[in-house]
């Protein structure tokens, strides 16, 4: 079985709103239900799970019944950070008996425009090698800075890749990875594929993503969205 499992804990200080992100609407439906129904059109996925924040569940929920989100079978309180979120919803899941070998696409909320290829590839690879990791190779020049204001040094942008969201798990790799992690004191990793960095010994296979799969945080993702959503691919491009 195949499980989405939304992180839509945050409460979006950085857009300066005053809704949190993943509920402002966006052609009169919420960002989160626009990334929900992508999971709920894709075949493979067999329930979506959502870490919300506190205080908007009864809107999710709402929300979802206005726009058919038939999947959504289960709602988990937000952590203080996206570690622990995460955390929140695994440990959910697991309590609602969700099997050990059962796959949990984590993704973000505030990603809206995920492909089902994407999500089908991520199911792909991680049946096949137990990780999977959207991502997509650099293209940027890369600079290293450590105040943002003046730079000596730059970093070779061959081997590096821009990580985006699913990122695919067995539930109890994810479950085992949370266990270290609290013994070791690790407790504010950035996403997923970063705690299984930082655990070491785990090999991560990458999922091509796309520059599509924009994530929100910004006025100006804001406005990146609105277009790719009403953008009309032009007739002579192959």
């Amino acid at each position: 079985m195949n499980y989405a499992l939304i992180i839509a804990g945050g409460s979006g200080n950085r857009m300066g709103q005053d809704i949190p992100k993943q509920f402002m609407h966006v052609d009169n439906c919420p960002i989160i239900i626009h990334t929900m129904l992508a999971f709920q059109r894709h075949p493979d996925i067999d329930g979506i799970a959502v870490v919300c924040l506190d205080g908007w569940q009864t809107v999710l929920q709402s929300y979802a019944n206005q726009f058919m989100v038939t999947k959504l079978r289960w709602i988990f309180p937000g952590g203080s950070n996206g570690q622990e979120s995460i955390h929140n919803g695994i440990y959910g899941l697991k309590d609602a008996g969700i099997a050990d070998d059962d796959l949990v696409l984590v993704h973000d909320a505030v990603r809206p425009l995920l492909s089902q290829d994407i999500i089908s590839s991520n199911i792909a690879i991680c049946k096949k090698y137990g990780y999977a990791i959207t991502g997509i190779k650099c293209r940027e020049a890369i600079l290293e800075s450590d105040d943002g204001f003046a730079s000596t040094t730059s970093i070779p942008r061959d081997k590096l890749i821009r990580t985006q969201t699913p990122q695919t798990f067995r539930l109890k790799n994810l479950i085992t990875a949370h266990e270290e992690a609290a013994a070791r004191g690790i407790a504010n990793s950035v996403a997923s594929c970063t705690l299984m960095a930082e655990l070491g010994g785990r090999e991560m296979h990458i999922v091509p993503g796309s520059e599509k799969n924009i994530k929100v945080t910004t006025i100006e993702d804001l406005e990146i969205l609105k277009a790719l959503m009403h953008v009309e691919k032009e007739a002579w491009i192959k």
